[in-house]
């Protein structure tokens, strides 16, 4: 499909690439999993989480626990391309969970915090879509039969933020989803378990 992104620039879903979205414990990474198992081909897992304290480290084993003994575990909590790049190498479906904990990361390695107070949340949109378009670049490469299904969570229904990090995250985050759904054929939206593919719901504005 063709389509026109928010500056009126003509693009083209990549067939190749699905999305998955939706809120905390919505049932995201369950379903991405589901997808991937129930293809029947080769898969690796793309974690970009880190054992950082206990909850994490929890997290990271029951994920572990979970998963298929077959399928290949890249550990990358920055470098998404490379790692996407090098699951391509040898398999056929690439998971990346998630873009959520690798914005995290991304984003504590800035120099900029220091005067986060005062820097406009675009500065790290900007950084952050320069990753994101090199993820999209390597998304291209793969072949017809190759599948790369990205994990990302919705943040941005509820509260504002109190703290200037959080609000920063949370437009980040979401500049980065909106690029990401451009792109994909597929937008899965999970609510309570139940997933809706939005992409094929959307409809452009019309009067």
């Amino acid at each position: 499909m063709v389509f026109a992104d928010e500056e009126g620039a003509v693009m083209e879903e990549n067939q190749q690439l699905m999305l998955v979205t939706g809120g905390a414990r919505s049932g995201k990474s369950t379903y991405a999993e589901r997808l991937a198992q129930r293809s029947g081909r080769s898969v690796a897992y793309i974690a970009t989480a880190t054992a950082d304290d206990d909850d994490m480290r929890d997290r990271i084993a029951r994920h572990q626990a979970a998963r298929p003994s077959t399928w290949r575990t890249i550990e990358e909590p920055l470098h998404l391309a490379a790692a996407v790049q090098r699951a391509a190498s040898c398999v056929d479906v690439i998971l990346l969970d998630c873009i959520t904990v690798w914005l995290s990361n991304w984003l504590l390695l800035r120099d900029e915090l220091s005067s986060i107070e005062s820097t406009p949340a675009s500065v790290y949109s900007e950084g952050a879509l320069q990753e994101i378009e090199a993820l999209l670049r390597e998304a291209r490469t793969l072949n017809v039969q190759q599948r790369l299904v990205i994990v990302t969570n919705e943040v941005g229904l509820g509260i504002v933020p109190a703290f200037a990090l959080g609000r920063v995250y949370r437009d980040v985050l979401g500049t980065v989803n909106r690029r990401l759904a451009q792109d994909a054929s597929r937008v899965y939206l999970l609510l309570a378990g139940l997933a809706v593919d939005i992409k094929r719901l959307h409809e452009e504005p019309s009067l």
